[in-house]
């Protein structure tokens, strides 16, 4: 794991990581907040053991795998990401509040209206639930739209995620790829 000075992590706390973002992308994935390493880095998902960028390459999104520091190039594929909420945390998402998911959820959807992707990801499911009211929604492809923008939840590619592995990952990526392509 990643070692950083005490110094460093009490910097990033206050740090807000920026969006890759840009108008009109394909899709837009949402992150559930930046956590310190992210923060520190200056880079999505970019704590070891998250696998994000690996299910990404393998589900056909990125023609090869990028590094969180390359999360730039996302932009040229018609990709961005962005977070629910912009307040990192230590490891775990628990630690924000419902107050924080629903005033994220919020400010989510105005960035997407302004942003107009053709579809939002948002990678994981409790994040979606929590910052959209939404305590029936499952994995995949929702009812929802957001402005203009179709709405798909992905499962959240964190290390902690046990519950699904790269390649069942990769699997429901490349579901939202093929509809992205399609529209």
């Amino acid at each position: 794991m990643t070692r950083f000075t005490q110094a460093q992590l009490e910097a990033a706390r206050d740090r807000l990581v920026p969006d890759v973002v840009a108008d009109g992308l394909s899709v837009l994935f949402c992150g559930i907040n930046p956590g310190l390493t992210t923060a520190v880095t200056g880079h999505h998902f970019a704590r070891p053991g998250n696998r994000f960028w690996p299910v990404l390459h393998r589900s056909g999104f990125t023609p090869r795998l990028l590094k969180p520091a390359e999360q730039d190039e996302l932009l040229s594929y018609g990709l961005g990401i962005t977070n629910v909420v912009a307040r990192p945390t230590t490891a775990r998402a628990d630690e924000l509040t419902a107050e924080e998911y629903r005033e994220g959820g919020r400010l989510l959807a105005l960035k997407v209206a302004r942003l107009r992707p053709r579809w939002l990801a948002v990678v994981g499911v409790t994040a979606y639930r929590a910052a959209f009211g939404e305590r029936r929604a499952q994995v995949g492809p929702q009812e929802r739209t957001i402005g203009s923008a179709r709405v798909w939840v992905l499962p959240n590619p964190s290390g902690l995620n046990a519950h699904w592995t790269a390649e069942t990952m990769a699997v429901e990526f490349a579901r939202l790829r093929a509809a992205a392509e399609a529209v």
